[in-house]
């Protein structure tokens, strides 16, 4: 007799049918169907500055995705590939949320909207012009600050086309690709930190993945600081190609924001002055100790001069600065969101060079907003995570004890921490939560160094190995094998004949733990020289 419908029979024939279904291929055809879809009926009831996005973003998703893929293969740890993936599809879908909160909750009251309007402008006069024959433009203000990140969108545009939901995702892609720079120079230069933590830190902190994701300089500026700091992770371990990145890293920020590169040049003195000297140094090692020295000099006279132009005073004394942070904090005075609201718009007031209010700059730098000081929904969210910040610091306390030491040992440690307290120091005078809240992603990536310092072994004087940091210079493909368990009964080498074998001892312990690999192989090292 058949079976009844509906019955057993039906039950199981229907199970073997969906077990045989390919579900993730019929799952990668549900999306692209859903969004080819979406893209005709954008195409057809918007305009390019729409559904352009939508061309855009499995445009930077195809160049980023074998970029990652290549860094991930020269990566020791297991999982690379899948968390920076991950990590670059969470930045860009942040270009989002972002664009709604400047054009939907503060109706286009934002930069982004100017940036926008002067690069399509830009643009449309390259398409038009001969640049073999030179460019004229007038952006109608200087070229430093402002006009270079409208540049800057100009020639976006004359490449994507003028999308403005687009352009948010073009940013925000160079964001990501400055915290990568970020996360590949704490690998370099001070490979015994516990870099898997770091990543999901500066990877998927809540502010680094909103605020640098909009077209404007947050996100340049993120993108040219870690490039900055990935040449000084290179310079400090003696790496060819330190100064090439340093100087495109400086110059873009320079063209933004040249004291936030002054800031960084004075780390990376401090840093190099404490880096460790070599064993074996070479006839030419002094010499070209001094002319880094004499180069790093100029540079960083270069950079006080453009910081003195920048913000129109007189000398780089101390007089100086005070007056271009008193003028901060009278720019930063307004809105809702004050942090000294009793204070008139229009002074400017004195702030004191004296170190001794360091460690209230830093406090109201890294960990403000308190959840008490919040005006609004935006401020509340952002106090949720500096208190989660203040916790991780608190609790790393220990870890932060060994820091004077790491200064020498890894002196990356004390270009992030001079870079960090310089920072919370200069702009602490900024008088607006709303603002610091966004100008702080330019610290995070350097100050959440300080939370994945390695804890102080137990047995320190035992004399025992410390396990070597992975081999960042060899070629993709030429990692170890990691160890895995053999199955029992399974020899792991084939019996080597021998004219006199020796009795066989036999032994209770397992095939797995007999076999002892080199050290190379079990920490994931290079078997390279």
């Amino acid at each position: 007799m058949g079976a009844a419908p509906g019955g057993p029979g039906t039950t199981g024939a229907a199970s073997a049918v969906l077990r045989r279904v390919p579900w993730p291929s019929a799952l990668a055809a549900a999306l692209v169907t859903g969004y080819v879809t979406l893209f005709v009926l954008a195409s057809a009831h918007t305009s390019y500055d729409t559904w352009g996005a939508l061309l855009i973003l499995p445009a930077l998703m195809a160049i980023g995705t074998p970029l990652l893929a290549r860094i991930a293969a020269a990566n020791p740890e297991r999982d690379v590939f899948r968390l920076l993936l991950l990590a670059m599809t969470a930045k860009l879908l942040c270009a989002f949320p972002r664009y709604l909160m400047a054009f939907v909750l503060y109706g286009g009251a934002a930069d982004a909207k100017m940036y926008h309007q002067k690069g399509s402008e830009l643009a449309a006069y390259l398409d038009q012009a001969d640049l073999l024959g030179g460019v004229h433009y007038d952006l109608g203000m200087k070229v430093a600050g402002t006009g270079f990140v409208i540049i800057v969108t100009g020639i976006v545009y004359a490449i994507t086309g003028p999308s403005l939901i687009g352009g948010f995702l073009v940013f925000s892609w160079l964001g990501f690709w400055g915290l990568l720079l970020f996360w590949r120079a704490l690998q370099i230069a001070f490979p015994e930190a516990d870099t898997r933590k770091y990543a999901k830190l500066v990877f998927f902190l809540p502010s680094l993945l909103f605020w640098p994701s909009s077209i404007g300089k947050d996100a340049w500026m993120m993108f040219c600081l870690g490039l900055t700091t990935y040449g000084t992770a290179r310079l400090l371990d003696r790496r060819f190609g330190a100064f090439l990145c340093i100087a495109l890293g400086s110059v873009g920020t320079a063209m933004v924001r040249p004291h936030v590169t002054a800031l960084a040049g004075a780390g990376l003195m401090v840093a190099y002055v404490l880096r460790r000297r070599p064993r074996q140094v070479s006839a030419l090692g002094p010499l070209r100790t001094i002319l880094t020295a004499v180069v790093l000099g100029a540079m960083a006279v270069l950079m006080l001069q453009q910081v003195s132009t920048f913000f129109g005073t007189d000398g780089t004394g101390g007089d100086a600065v005070n007056q271009v942070l008193s003028e901060t904090s009278r720019r930063t005075s307004q809105g809702n969101s004050m942090i000294n609201a009793t204070a008139p718009e229009d002074a400017a007031p004195k702030f004191s060079l004296n170190p001794a209010g360091l460690p209230v700059a830093v406090i109201s730098v890294l960990f403000r907003p308190f959840p008490f000081e919040a005006s609004n929904i935006q401020n509340l969210i952002q106090s949720v995570e500096c208190f989660a910040l203040l916790v991780m610091f608190v609790r790393a306390w220990p870890r932060l004890s060994r820091l004077p030491r790491l200064f020498v040992q890894r002196s990356y440690v004390a270009f992030a921490a001079v870079y960090t307290l310089l920072f919370c120091w200069a702009f602490s005078t900024i008088n607006n939560m709303g603002i610091l809240s966004r100008e702080r992603v330019q610290v995070l990536p350097l100050a959440l160094v300080l939370l994945v310092v390695p804890a102080a072994t137990a047995n320190r004087g035992s004399g025992a190995a410390r396990r070597p940091p992975p081999v960042w210079r060899v070629s993709p493909g030429q990692w170890g094998a990691r160890r895995t368990a053999e199955p029992p009964g399974r020899p792991t080498e084939p019996p080597v004949p021998t004219a006199a074998p020796a009795p066989a001892v036999r032994s209770t312990a397992p095939p797995s733990s007999i076999v002892s690999p080199s050290p190379s192989t079990s920490q994931g090292g290079s078997t390279a020289p």
